[in-house]
């Protein structure tokens, strides 16, 4: 073949382009030597699936799979109390983070010492290809990263080829004292949008507080009371229902929120949630 003709390796470079930009546009180099603070538990979990645990050297205390793997690993602080110095002596090459669960005041102080800051921002369960690649393009795992995102793709096909279901209107609680819940354009909300299940407009934050009321509760089918951050129990569940009068069911915080290697059984775990309003 004539090399002036041959696209392939043209192809190749620019997929190898889109793979290596972050969620603030940051194209980024690959580094398979890279030293890696991460500061996202659902990622750092999805680092140690693509192999990659070698290069992790610090995670937060919050980051807690895989258990016996992530226990070798120094803990730096929480996702919002993060212990900078202790970071700086690890002499990171890479620290990732995420736009929901860091600080921004936190990253640009290590932004003044880490060479390299990864901002990953998933909002949808899709988003999880993306964020496989761009970690697998970055360190060193493309294939790893190529079998994760085909095992993803099958499962989310289980997802899609479901009956259709009527549409829901749910209140996915996260807290309580102040009661919180999620709000449209989170990823949990677009978990739940791929069953035909709704989030109610409780104003314009992400996570908003609010409090009860007669004309909310007339407005669900449902309540959702997740096992984290708060940890709802069905001791929880059982009291609320029987207080508001509607279907209240207890839900698996991790399934529903952690993107990453979590993803895969938590588009799984979808089916099982949709059956039990059904």
């Amino acid at each position: 073949m004539n090399a002036s003709n041959d696209t392939s390796g043209a192809a190749a470079d620019a997929d190898d382009d889109y793979a290596l930009v972050d969620a603030l546009g940051q194209r980024h180099v690959p580094a398979p030597d890279a030293r890696i603070v991460c500061l996202v538990p659902s990622i750092t979990e999805l680092l140690c699936t693509l192999g990659l645990a070698p290069l992790l050297v610090g995670r937060t205390g919050f980051c807690i799979h895989p258990r016996e793997t992530v226990a070798a690993i120094p803990k730096v602080g929480g996702t919002k109390d993060v212990n900078v110095e202790k970071i700086r002596r690890l002499a990171p090459t890479h620290v990732v983070v995420n736009i929901d669960e860091n600080e921004k005041p936190t990253v640009e102080a290590l932004a003044a010492f880490v060479p390299h800051v990864v901002v990953t921002h998933p909002n949808t369960p899709r988003d999880n290809l993306a964020l496989a690649r761009l970690m697998g393009a970055l360190f060193g795992a493309r294939e790893a990263a190529a079998r994760w995102c085909a095992a993803f793709e099958d499962e989310y096909a289980h997802l899609r080829a479901m009956p259709h279901a009527p549409a829901r209107t749910v209140l996915y609680c996260i807290w309580q004292d102040p009661w919180m819940a999620v709000s449209q354009g989170t990823y949990i909300a677009a978990m739940l949008a791929e069953i035909g299940w709704n989030v109610p407009v409780l104003g314009g934050e992400r996570y908003p507080r609010f409090a009860w009321s007669q004309e909310l509760v007339d407005g669900l089918d449902a309540v959702l009371l997740s096992t984290e951050p708060y940890r709802f129990t069905q001791a929880h569940a059982d009291a609320l229902e029987k207080q508001l009068g509607l279907p209240v069911l207890l839900v698996d915080g991790e399934m529903m929120s952690w993107y990453g290697s979590h993803a895969l059984d938590g588009v799984r775990y979808l089916r099982g949630l949709r059956a039990m309003l059904e």
